[in-house]
């Protein structure tokens, strides 16, 4: 099973690449550097959704105390660091053409680099104790109170003056994008939502073979 969800996101990965370079238009205003966009937005919803399952998986142990759920957090936090910061690198190496800057302390940025390193402080902090259950408690606290960022980082181009651009989908507002760039930034999410699947699939797996090699 999750050998074939790997073999159906590297698919989709290539569809993807496709849609961004042979499908897409090429925009009128940014020319070939917007398509960076099929990468960089993918990878941040993509954060999201593995951030919220930390969430969600903090809130079960809470709850439960079964470490099911802090195997489903520890595995979706780590591909979720890695797709924040291919969010904050393809952000820069768009914003350097666009703004003429690689990075400035704008609310949508500088909130991301926050959800960055509460999350890799989440990592470090589950290397430092050795206990489970105290990892797995102190974890969940932190993962839990970090998705809290989750919608500041979404919404702070609306409540902030901002150089980053409003949000092009899941806004307020019905999305202006034309219908081949919203068809190619959906085969890039799809593709990425697929990856992220493959590697919670794997490092879930990883999670559970440590507990009963410890145990």
């Amino acid at each position: 099973m999750t050998r074939a969800l790997g073999w159906l996101a590297a698919l989709a990965l290539v569809m993807g690449l496709g849609a961004a370079f042979g499908y897409a238009p090429r925009e009128a205003v940014q020319g070939n550097v917007q398509r960076i966009m099929y990468l960089h937005v993918p990878a941040v919803l993509t954060a999201y959704l593995a951030f919220a399952l930390v969430f969600v998986g903090g809130l079960g142990y809470l709850f439960t105390r079964r470490m099911g759920w802090d195997r489903l957090a520890v595995a979706a936090a780590e591909p979720g660091v890695l797709f924040t910061g291919l969010t904050i690198v393809s952000g820069s190496i768009w914003g350097k053409p666009t703004w003429g800057t690689w990075w400035t302390w704008d609310a949508r940025l500088t909130s991301t680099a926050v959800l960055f390193l509460v999350y890799v402080g989440y990592l470090l902090l589950r290397g430092m104790v050795d206990e489970p259950d105290r990892r797995a408690r102190y974890s969940a606290v932190v993962g839990i109170l970090g998705a809290a960022n989750i919608p500041i980082v979404h919404f702070s181009v609306k409540w902030w003056r901002a150089l980053h651009q409003p949000s092009t989908i899941l806004g307020p507002e019905p999305s202006p994008i034309a219908a081949p760039i919203a068809l190619t930034l959906l085969v890039n999410w799809i593709a990425f939502t697929l990856l992220f699947l493959y590697f919670l699939a794997r490092r879930a797996e990883i999670a559970r073979l440590e507990e009963s090699h410890a145990g």
